[in-house]
């Protein structure tokens, strides 16, 4: 075995050798050079080939690896122009919309490049070197042949003088042997070389092809976002020349209108101090409210005057020691107008001269009216509110077109992390659907129930990290 892989280790230095001084000879010009010129021109046309392959792979792939790094600074870049826009801005929730269009945009134009261009331009580039390696061994193989046939004409020639026939067979089979070798390999470079060269037209073509459409797609609706994006700001331009977004100071909050008749606090959109905390869940379930505490703050400053019209009444029908006595028995011009002017200011509506009996009719009349919008004062505080007193529905709130049981859609402004295992957790643009407690009692002041649509997750959530949609 040894001797066998020695004897190879010197066939193939021999070999070496051979080539060697084959090329040797014929570099000086003392032995000649089988010629091809078809070949030659299929050669020339290769390695152009080759080179230009190899250098749009290279800048292609420095191109994909631009359009990554833009996309990671385009996603950063949107963050921030996001959290620079304030929540109680016109078109927040749109912004936040588009710049995620954004960043889908940019995945899929980056999957496209590196999925549908670089990867058949790879493919395509990675045949060369197989091609090239069966050039070089063609190459071998006609130094092969040229020595040996320069080796059977000496024999030729001093074979005359000595007549060693076995000497001139032996080197007629190995010339043949190599010449056979020779043009086997030459035969299929002649058919591979031209149809490699044909095909780069059919390959350019659909690649570029996708390469250019990818390009022209991403640029067309990435316009269309940004044209959305500008109009979403030339919209807060225009109210903020109107005076709609005023400066405020920053420990001064907008009072929510719900916040009056004792409902949830405001949303993070009411509010100018950001982020906001969770409300407290220390404190006791919201409690079933008796009738007199779901009266509003109007009913009971109705409720208060009501006692004390009669005693204001009689004060003002009083004559003071320096007011002009009745004339006839009737109150002087002086006397009427101080009655109407008490009236007035008591009950807001116009009066001329008047008596006792039909200002106490003008109350009368009121205090039915009031008292229709008023809670039966016979119901007890066992009984159980209303839904729409539990669940104050926000304003603005859309209402239409919600699946069954749920009251309203809120959209997070705020990332919130649940505390608890009844708790929900939510990013910055969920969409929740607000729904109405298993056991009123549950609720607590300040939270909601809800179901987070992305994942059908329930549970309680702060109300002022979300606003109505």
């Amino acid at each position: 075995m040894a001797e066998s892989k020695g004897a190879l280790i010197a066939k193939s230095v021999q070999k070496h050798a051979g080539r060697a001084k084959e090329k040797l000879l014929q570099n000086l010009g003392k032995v000649d050079r089988t010629l091809d010129d078809i070949f030659e021109e299929h050669l020339q046309n290769f390695n152009r080939q080759h080179q230009q392959a190899v250098r749009l792979q290279k800048e292609f792939n420095n191109y994909i690896r631009c359009i990554r790094a833009v996309q990671t600074a385009s996603k950063s870049l949107m963050e921030a122009i996001t959290e620079v826009y304030e929540s109680s801005w016109s078109g927040h929730d749109l912004l936040y919309v588009q710049a995620q269009n954004m960043e889908m945009l940019w995945q899929d134009f980056s999957h496209k490049l590196g999925d549908q261009v670089l990867i058949p331009l790879n493919t395509y580039t990675n045949q060369f070197p197989e091609v090239r390696k069966k050039v070089e061994k063609r190459g071998r193989k006609l130094v092969d042949y040229d020595s040996q046939r320069h080796s059977f004409q000496n024999l030729q020639a001093n074979a005359a003088k000595r007549r060693d026939d076995v000497k001139i067979t032996r080197g007629r089979e190995q010339l043949e042997e190599a010449k056979r070798t020779y043009e086997v390999l030459n035969s299929e470079l002649h058919d591979e070389l031209p149809a490699l060269f044909d095909s780069r037209v059919l390959f350019y073509v659909n690649n570029l092809q996708t390469l250019f459409s990818a390009e022209q797609l991403f640029h067309f609706e990435s316009s269309k976002v940004f044209a959305e994006l500008e109009a979403i700001t030339d919209k807060l331009a225009t109210e903020s020349q109107r005076g709609s977004y005023k400066k405020t100071p920053n420990n001064i909050i907008k009072t929510n209108v719900n916040s009056l008749n004792g409902n949830a606090p405001a949303s993070p959109t009411n509010t100018v101090q950001t982020p906001p905390s969770p409300p407290s869940r220390s404190s006791p379930a919201r409690s079933t409210p008796s009738p007199r505490s779901l009266a509003s703050p109007t009913d009971e400053l109705q409720a208060s005057e009501e006692t004390q019209p009669t005693e204001k009444l009689q004060a003002s029908e009083e004559r003071q020691p320096n007011d002009p006595p009745a004339v006839n028995g009737h109150a002087t011009d002086k006397q009427v107008s101080k009655e109407d002017k008490k009236v007035e200011e008591l009950y807001d509506i116009p009066v001329g001269p008047t008596t006792p009996e039909t200002v106490n009719n003008n109350v009368e009349e009121k205090r039915q009216d009031d008292g229709k919008d008023k809670v039966d004062s016979k119901e007890t505080d066992s009984e159980v509110p209303k839904s729409d007193e539990v669940y104050d529905i926000p304003v603005g709130a859309t209402l239409a077109g919600l699946p069954a049981g749920t009251l309203y859609r809120v959209r997070a402004t705020y990332r919130y992390t649940r505390e608890d295992s009844d708790e929900l957790s939510f990013e910055v643009g969920d969409v929740i659907r607000v729904v109405e407690y298993d056991d009123p009692e549950e609720q607590e002041e300040g939270w909601l129930m809800g179901i987070k649509e992305s994942t059908n997750e329930k549970g309680m959530f702060p109300a002022n990290f979300t606003r109505p949609i």
